[in-house]
């Protein structure tokens, strides 16, 4: 897409060289995903068998996959447009239903679940093939895009009349075949494929969409951290304290997130080669980031439900998993930003997989404290490590 395409079009962003602004329209409807966030941790937090895990990861696939295509498209066109204000407001309708239906996905609203997935997209692509034309530079993707949405569809609405191992096969393949396709361009026989280097997105606008979703995943971890607070009969210190530790653990998370990457990531896109391609980078990098920090608020809750009960090898596991993959997570996304991997991330990591078996011997509190304590030296060690970074880079300049 050329900027006289930017032009032509009435209803794309203008591209005049400044940070394209997140709309209040945008802000608006990723208060849907609160509680599609924290649908997912409870329906998690109340299943934690090999089956329970796997149908979390499918359906958070499938919530970071409706958001995610949203997202492309507000950075693409204008919010503030009437057509794609409404096409935000019926996306945020339907996205509502779905995750109100998310923890009787894989139960009796499979049917209601799989017609808002579907709604939001394909109803949104088609939408956009029909506002933008025969002729415009940017057709051909979403034609190519709306082919790859409508075979994931069937496939979606196939599990959803299965029975369960079945169902749960084929909405993996539907999420590894809206996740996949944008990596070969929506490549599909007699349609040719679309170039990442023709996708010219503003990346200050979608590095700033991708932090407001942790904003988000954050929000739910203090909000549980609070209610489970409210919920205490007594206060005790133990209670306390294991308030103190998973709010503490969300300030390491911040920190290690927002302090020391945040300004650099949006210079990664808007100086690249292919911003295209940086840009769907930071949006699969972000599905595990969420992610762990989805299953750290898992984990405080169970720390909190009673903190002086003994740690089994399956709640350790689950309150150093959390951890675990944000760090991991964060590693990559920092190998994207300044093209290394932190040895702090892999380090914390590291610490936390040996300590799934040192917590064994602890209490939930006891074992709140611990991993907490190692995000926080993480947290530190990286700042420090950035501080430095950013000195050699102004050097440099």
């Amino acid at each position: 897409m050329t900027d006289e395409d930017s032009r032509l079009h009435p209803l794309l962003r203008q591209r005049d060289g400044h940070h394209a602004r997140v709309t209040w329209e945008e802000l608006f409807f990723d208060l849907v995903y609160v509680f599609a966030v924290t649908q997912l941790s409870h329906s998690l937090l109340h299943d934690l068998s090999a089956s329970g895990m796997l149908h979390t990861l499918i359906l958070w696939f499938a919530v970071w996959l409706g958001w995610q295509y949203t997202c492309w498209v507000t950075n693409w066109f204008s919010p503030e447009t009437p057509q794609i204000r409404t096409l935000l407001f019926v996306v945020m309708a339907a996205a509502l239903i779905m995750a109100a239906a998310l923890p009787q996905a894989f139960g009796d609203k499979a049917g209601y679940f799989v017609a808002a997935y579907v709604i939001i997209q394909v109803g949104r692509t088609a939408w956009i093939v029909c506002l933008l034309g025969q002729h415009h530079a940017l057709t051909a993707n979403y034609r190519r895009m709306l082919v790859w949405l409508l075979i994931s569809a069937a496939l979606w609405c196939a599990g959803a009349r299965s029975n369960d191992s079945l169902r749960t096969a084929l909405w993996a393949l539907a999420v590894l075949c809206e996740y996949l396709s944008p990596m070969s361009g929506f490549a599909f026989p007699g349609m040719g494929r679309s170039s990442t280097r023709d996708w010219t997105i503003e990346g200050g606008h979608l590095t700033e969409r991708c932090q407001l979703f942790v904003i988000v995943a954050l929000g739910e971890t203090l909000l549980a951290t609070g209610g489970s607070l409210a919920a205490s009969d007594e206060w005790t210190f133990p209670v306390l304290s294991a308030m103190a530790a998973t709010f503490l653990s969300a300030m390491a998370v911040w920190w290690l997130y927002f302090g020391t990457s945040g300004e650099q990531a949006t210079q990664a896109i808007t100086h690249s080669t292919d911003p295209g391609r940086m840009g769907a980078m930071f949006h699969y990098v972000h599905v595990i980031l969420v992610g762990g920090i989805i299953v750290m608020a898992v984990g405080n809750d169970l720390i909190q439900e009673d903190p002086e009960q003994s740690v089994t090898f399956l709640h350790g596991a689950v309150i150093c998993a959390g951890s675990i993959i944000f760090l991991i997570g964060s590693a990559i996304y920092k190998r994207v930003v300044y093209g290394t991997i932190p040895l702090t991330h892999i380090v914390g990591a590291l610490v936390l997989c040996l300590a799934v078996g040192i917590v064994q011997q602890l209490t939930l509190e006891q074992a709140g404290w611990l991993t907490t304590v190692i995000m926080l030296i993480s947290a530190f060690a990286e700042s420090r490590v950035h501080r430095s970074r950013m000195i050699k880079m102004k050097g440099v300049s």
